[in-house]
């Protein structure tokens, strides 16, 4: 028990100094959202638990597939924001955009034995 919370708290420290970070430098934010931690920290953890490389690889590669959809927010909100659409609009409309290329990439995957 004392393994998972130290996970979500080291997790939750991160999430939370990238927004706070934001308040000061969206670059730097941007910079510290962009890296892939929460995959290293999930890389960590189950490397921590199980020392199963093949699990891991297979982890990866399909963080790989999925990070590509996951774009589709960064495109939408931005885009809907600066033309003057609402937050909450934006956002779920990004999100929206995202399940739906989540979606069309795990549809692909299937269809192509990935």
């Amino acid at each position: 028990m004392l393994q998972f919370l130290a996970k979500v708290v080291i997790s939750a420290l991160l999430i939370a100094g990238a927004a706070e970070l934001a308040k000061r430098s969206s670059i730097a934010a941007a910079l510290l959202a962009s890296l892939p931690l929460t995959s290293l920290l999930a890389i960590l953890w189950l490397w921590r638990d199980t020392h199963d490389a093949m699990r891991i690889a297979a982890f990866a590669g399909d963080v790989l597939w999925l990070v590509l959809p996951s774009l589709a927010l960064f495109v939408v909100l931005p885009a809907l924001l600066r033309a003057g659409v609402g937050f909450w609009v934006s956002l779920g409309t990004g999100i929206a955009a995202t399940l739906v290329a989540y979606g069309l990439t795990l549809w692909l995957l299937r269809r192509t034995g990935g």
